[in-house]
């Protein structure tokens, strides 16, 4: 149990790492929390521009959603950890990024983390729902439009692949916290003023 809870405590802090606000600071740019629509993920750096900012942002995010999951697959079973911990691990890094201690949890929403942790659970999978994304966002160029339409593919893909358990779970959780931090984004979807890409 306790090697389990010491899995997610610290899947949570890498969690909360925000790599748009890291980014931002190195490359010299505002706070992604004071311009646009105020969230510290890739697209909205991206309206500064600075299109290398967004990459590195986009990567990173990513990146330490797969860099928990995958430590906690090949952890857990050493540190005699729970059958859950990798659930566990996959909820506890998503939740650091969209509510990030570090950052006086105004975090992001949860689109390249959720890649990150779905490449490392079940790498198939992950590409299969990037291509989704990569397809929405290119033919429609509105990212909300894309990353909504990858949360409802998420949960149904885990499902598939790994069958009703606590990886499916996740899944569910993580699509609906998608769809509650896109709130603002699918009014504006319904209502015809959603930013396109790079707007």
């Amino acid at each position: 149990m306790a090697a389990t809870l010491l899995l997610i405590a610290g899947a949570y802090l890498i969690g909360s790492v925000s790599f748009a606000v890291v980014v931002s600071r190195v490359f010299g740019l505002p706070d992604p929390h004071e311009y646009g629509s105020g969230n510290p993920g890739a697209t909205n750096v991206l309206r500064t521009g600075h299109r290398g900012a967004a990459l590195l942002t986009l990567l990173g995010d990513g990146a330490k959603g797969f860099v928990a999951v995958f430590a906690a697959r090949h952890l857990a079973p050493l540190l005699g950890a729970s059958d859950l911990a990798v659930a566990g691990v996959a909820l506890a890094v998503f939740l650091g990024h969209l509510y990030p201690v570090f950052h006086r949890f105004a975090g992001g929403k949860g689109v390249s983390t959720a890649a990150g942790i779905v490449l490392a659970l079940y790498w198939p999978l992950g590409v299969a729902l990037t291509a989704v994304w990569l397809t929405m966002a290119l033919g429609f160029k509105i990212s909300s439009l894309a990353a909504l339409t990858t949360a409802v593919l998420l949960p149904l893909g885990l499902f598939y692949v790994r069958g009703p358990g606590a990886e499916a779970a996740a899944g569910v959780v993580m699509a609906l916290l998608l769809f509650w931090r896109h709130r603002t984004n699918i009014r504006q979807l319904l209502s015809g003023r959603e930013r396109t890409i790079g707007q």
